[in-house]
């Protein structure tokens, strides 16, 4: 069985379905087959920042229901560049060291990452300052990164927005409405097209592909001829105004979120159409929830998969999805391509195929 080893985990980043999944397989391969010992790391690099770092110790037999839960039980946050930490007195500080010294101090013989692709960047470049053995498992529900076909919370995700979708369409119809979904999608419209093939949408905006409102308009009055008085519009968060201009609200923290394109896109159906249209954004709904069977296989086959790595001392490694089996790719691989819906793909070609306008 080899000299037992002491491994930590932690998820950083956005939360989604599928999560404690990973967690759960990550305690199951390493403590049941080798007999390890695996510590939970709490708030991501802000756990091992803390001094003392906080942590849980994770049991085989305290499991339960793990595999069903939504989010993750060690928490996470996606605010506070390590390298340039802001402090209560309103300076930044760089408290790389910190988390290195809170990592050493557990006496970890390797760490687990889960995380999209800017905090699989910050955990690499701690684990070259520091001396860290790092594994990374991809997680986002935007699926944009490059080296995996497909990542941890992608699949939930897309199954939610494509609920809400088929929940509007008899909506619609009963009111004659054009319903806009604006669904999550920070620079990739993957979820939307996704789902709204899925789900029936007449009209489905993505920001890799330019529209004009006119194209989108004449959708709807070609349905309207047909005696087909309401419409599905599916958008990405990330889609822009017609001139190029990004749709975003102010929020806490001085921070600029994505929001409101579907209502300027209403506001433009509404005024050049005469059609009565109605906006449901679906937000943080896409993240939550319990995970989807795709993202709990995924999950396990991923925790199983690193703590495989972890033994067999393949480090500064992702684990990834390709061909329907698992392999690893080099970390800096991983986040150097950055997966983009790709207007020549096969998503897009079938959306087309099914007469689905894409505003262009």
């Amino acid at each position: 069985m080899g000299e037992k080893k002491r491994i930590g985990i932690l998820t950083s980043g956005g939360d989604c379905a599928g999560l404690n999944a990973v967690i759960r397989a990550v305690v199951h391969h390493a403590v049941g087959t080798y007999n390890w010992d695996v510590i939970g790391i709490r708030e991501a690099t802000q756990g091992l920042m803390s001094d003392p770092p906080r942590f849980i110790q994770f049991e085989l037999d305290k499991l339960d229901n793990l595999l069903l839960m939504g989010g993750t039980i060690l928490g996470t946050t996606n605010k506070g560049d390590p390298f340039a930490f802001p402090m209560n007195d309103g300076t930044v500080r760089d408290r790389s060291s910190d988390i290195i010294n809170g990592y050493h101090s557990l006496g970890l013989d390797a760490l687990i990452g889960i995380g999209g692709d800017g905090s699989l960047a910050i955990l690499r470049r701690l684990a070259q300052q520091g001396g860290i053995n790092l594994v990374g498992i991809p997680k986002t529900i935007d699926n944009d990164v490059g080296a995996t076909e497909v990542s941890i919370g992608f699949d939930t995700a897309t199954n939610i927005a494509t609920e809400a979708l088929d929940r509007l369409h008899f909506t619609a119809a009963s009111h004659n409405r054009v319903m806009i979904l604006e669904v999550m999608g920070r620079d990739a419209g993957h979820i939307a097209l996704a789902a709204g093939i899925a789900g029936g949408a007449d009209v489905i905006l993505i920001p890799e592909i330019p529209y004009k409102i006119e194209k989108v308009c004449q959708k709807i009055r070609a349905r309207q001829e047909k005696g087909k008085h309401f419409c599905l519009v599916m958008v990405s968060e990330a889609v822009r105004t017609e001139v190029g201009e990004q749709v975003s609200k102010l929020k806490q923290f001085g921070e600029d979120r994505l929001g409101g394109i579907g209502k300027y896109i209403a506001e433009q159906i509404g005024a050049k159409t005469g059609a009565e249209t109605r906006v449901t954004v679906l937000g943080h709904i896409q993240r939550g929830g319990i995970p989807s069977p795709m993202d709990r296989l995924l999950g396990s086959a991923f925790g199983v998969a690193a703590v495989d790595l972890i033994a067999q001392g393949k480090f500064d490694q992702m684990v990834a999805w390709q061909n329907r089996q698992i392999l690893s790719v080099p970390i800096a691989e991983a986040i150097q391509t950055y997966r983009t819906v790709d207007p020549e793909e096969t998503l897009v070609k079938t959306a087309r195929g099914l007469g689905i306008c894409l505003g262009d």
